[in-house]
């Protein structure tokens, strides 16, 4: 009869390396039978949370030994993991929960593993930015995932106006990562960067029970979870920026096309939203996917011919 392997007769079939596993982002059962199997066979699994791995483990009935592995100590475990790997172990890598290096540590012990000459194995599987976005309705053939923006309200709101600032031809998704306790506030520096009017979409509690997804303008969406007597779930927050299917002809006619009625585009705007001049034009050199100076040097022309 053929043998059938032990547990000790699998282990020694995982080749030395460091395995980059992922785990659930909240249904446990999304991890792959692959992810499960690498993390029954390999040597010890670094975590970013030991005890929060350690309920997935228990969940599985998994017992292969761990240890930790987070932001503050990544660096320092790179070393002993690299010497470890050389020495013929399997490593897996988790965070809490997703793909590791993707907003969580695991990215320094790739890069050093690779550096020195060692197998790095990915192991695919959930990642919440992805799922958000299948699930959004918003263009999934050109995305930038940019993870959490900047928690101090001078650097978010810089970052997105650099963002707003990036010209595009064509339909695109930015997606982002945020709190629950700062989502308001995120959202209220969109609206000052993009206007009330800017599509978004907003995932929380992604395979969860309470999964829900919020979709319309920024300021629907803001008096939405405003009203709400508490916000709970890590979000990713999606929103679609530039001017859809719009060729470089059809950019170029639609601008000629508002360049008429901009002065009263700009005052309708200071109007609606509350913003002075230079706000508006920002606004609209934006949308026209142009720069702030370009749409004021056609203000000035708009303005001489009426003289």
């Amino acid at each position: 009869m053929p043998h059938s392997p032990s547990m000790d007769d699998q282990a020694k079939q995982l080749a030395p390396g460091l395995y980059l596993v992922a785990t659930p982002i909240g249904n446990l059962g999304d991890i792959t039978l692959r992810a499960l199997d690498i993390l029954r066979q390999c040597d010890r699994i670094a975590c970013e949370d030991t005890r929060q791995t350690q309920k997935l483990l228990n969940h599985y009935e998994i017992k292969t030994p761990t240890i930790s592995c987070h932001e503050h100590n990544e660096r320092e475990r790179a070393a002993e993991f690299v010497e470890a790997i050389k020495s013929g172990s399997a490593v897996a890598v988790v965070s809490d929960a997703g793909v590791p290096g993707i907003s969580d540590p695991g990215s320094h012990l790739a890069a050093a593993a690779i550096a020195a000459g060692l197998a790095v194995i990915p192991i695919p599987g959930a990642n919440a930015a992805l799922s958000a976005l299948i699930a959004s309705g918003l263009p999934t053939e050109s995305f930038t995932f940019l993870g959490f923006l900047p928690e101090k309200t001078g650097a978010r709101r810089t970052r997105l106006e650099d963002l707003a600032a990036e010209p595009r031809k064509s339909a695109h998704t930015l997606i982002f990562y945020e709190a629950p306790h700062r989502i308001l506030e995120t959202l209220s520096d969109l609206e000052s960067v993009w206007g009330p009017a800017l599509h978004v979409v907003l995932a929380r509690e992604l395979t969860k029970i309470h999964e829900e997804f919020l979709r319309g303008t920024l300021a629907d969406l803001r008096n939405d979870l405003a009203a709400r007597d508490r916000i709970r779930g890590e979000f990713v927050l999606l929103i679609e920026v530039g001017a859809p299917g719009l060729s470089h002809v059809e950019t170029g006619a639609r601008s000629s096309n508002l360049r008429e009625s901009l002065g009263s585009r700009i005052a309708r705007l200071q109007a609606e939203a509350g913003i002075d001049e230079k706000e508006a034009l920002k606004r609209i050199a934006r949308e026209l996917s142009q720069s702030k100076s370009e749409v004021y040097r056609e203000l000035q022309r708009e303005r001489a011919k009426r003289k």
